[in-house]
């Protein structure tokens, strides 16, 4: 679970990274979760689009895709949505460490 400060911190990376999954018209196929998947464990963070056509608003296709890829969604704002997931093995992002209750 990221922590308010870490969610801040992902957003701004996030702003200068171009979108690179596409959601049309049709369902969010195998195909499709393997394309996020893989994204996830190169890149850690992306950022996709809900296209008009579709039959997902970007929040469900946002929370579906972090469900079937083990993700966070980090944010959706209108048609797009950001995705993270850690990647144990090569790290690329380092979180800003969560305070301790």
């Amino acid at each position: 679970m990221l922590t308010g400060k870490q969610r801040a911190y992902l957003r701004s990376l996030a702003n200068g990274i171009d979108t690179i999954l596409m959601i049309g018209k049709g369902e969010i196929t195998d195909n499709v979760i393997m394309q996020a998947d893989t994204a996830l464990t190169a890149r850690e963070l992306i950022k996709g689009k809900v296209l008009e056509n579709s039959a997902y608003s970007s929040r469900d296709a946002a929370d579906l895709l972090a469900e079937r890829c083990s993700a966070e969604v980090v944010q959706v704002i209108g048609s797009k949505f950001v995705l993270y997931r850690n990647n144990p093995d090569e790290p690329k992002i380092i979180l800003p460490k969560a305070k301790r209750s």
